[in-house]
């Protein structure tokens, strides 16, 4: 048995990666793709690498039958989903992939996003989708908020070592480095290839990033106290990827260790042998993640490496993943593409 689903947003670069992910899934089927602005064009118009599926032409939102479906993925702007959501019938199961969702406190959704939630009732319900540490509450849920890119690559560097009590949690830093298609598909003088090329530059440094609010929710909840971290994003001259350099003190051993058992188990996590660094090119198109850690030549530190796709796992392949457990599907089921390379 197929389900069928549709994909809001679907002209946009997550709205792609979903497209090209469930093309070749064993359990799912496209039942309906949404476009406001490209309503009435083909896949193939807007994106050609998708010519070859026999897709449906992209409609409006208010033109789809949601009443034949089993999930709906929303991958519409932030800010846009809470009304897109608060709309649709309560028989339809959700996967979101903006921000909309994400910050349990409404009060900390505004001071990060600038405007008061529009439905703090679906905020309420929403589960938080790490998939890796929520997955009982994925499999029971309607509504899945899918995490920021940013924000699940520092997580899977840090929540073990937080819950194992392996690091000072005072001094941790994470920095970052990022590809041109987490800033989405609109365009934008700064990320014109003559503006970006050939160069690279930090963003919303000093504490500003909105991701921050993951890891400050997140991180108490692992902690059972406040954790700030420091963190700085910077942007690169790649179309994918995402690569954190997380600076902790802590025995390197033991962080590598703690990191190793945490996730021995997980079908997309890879831990590298102690001293092994990983690469973007090695994840590149995937649902993997790989980390490395090595220690410092401080006594007492260490260095951990996270890389992984920021439109797959990061937030396309996150959102099968989520998908499948809340269909009761295998959760590895589409997703154990090999990554791209070179």
């Amino acid at each position: 048995m197929r389900h069928r689903v549709a994909v809001l947003g679907a002209s946009g670069y997550t709205g792609a990666e979903l497209v090209r992910l469930i093309a070749t899934h064993p359990g799912l089927a496209i039942g309906a793709l949404s476009a406001d602005r490209k309503a009435a064009m083909t896949m193939a118009e807007v994106f050609p690498f998708l010519r070859h599926l026999d897709l449906p032409r992209l409609v409006r939102i208010d033109e789809i039958d949601f009443a034949a479906l089993d999930l709906v993925f929303c991958a519409l702007p932030h800010a846009t989903t809470q009304a897109v959501i608060a709309a649709l019938p309560r028989r339809s199961r959700i996967v979101d992939l903006s921000a909309d969702f994400r910050l349990r406190d409404p009060a900390l959704y505004q001071k990060w996003y600038g405007q008061p939630h529009a439905a703090i009732d679906l905020q309420a319900e929403a589960v938080y989708g790490l998939t890796e540490f929520y997955r009982e509450e994925i499999r029971a849920a309607r509504l899945v908020a899918g995490t920021g890119c940013n924000a699940a690559a520092g997580q899977y560097a840090l929540r073990p070592l937080i819950a194992a009590g392996v690091i000072d949690l005072e001094t941790i830093i994470i920095d970052l480095k990022a590809g041109v298609s987490g800033a989405g598909r609109a365009l934008r003088e700064n990320l014109l290839h003559a503006e970006l090329s050939e160069g690279t530059q930090p963003y919303a440094a000093g504490g500003t990033h909105r991701h921050l609010g993951e890891f400050d929710q997140e991180f108490a909840r692992v902690a059972g106290r406040p954790v700030l971290v420091q963190f700085t994003p910077h942007l690169l001259p790649m179309n994918r990827g995402i690569l954190a350099t997380v600076y902790v003190r802590g025995e390197a051993r033991d962080v590598h260790a703690t990191l190793a058992a945490a996730y021995a188990r997980e079908p997309f996590l890879r831990v590298l042998p102690f001293g092994a660094l990983p690469s973007t090119h090695d994840v590149r198109g995937s649902n993997f993640v790989h980390l490395g850690v090595v220690g410092d030549r401080i006594a007492g530190r260490a260095v951990v490496v996270c890389v992984m796709d920021n439109l797959t796992k990061g937030s396309s392949g996150q959102a099968v993943q989520n998908a499948n457990l809340m269909l009761g599907i295998e959760e590895t089921a589409g997703l154990m593409l090999a990554p791209l390379f070179p």
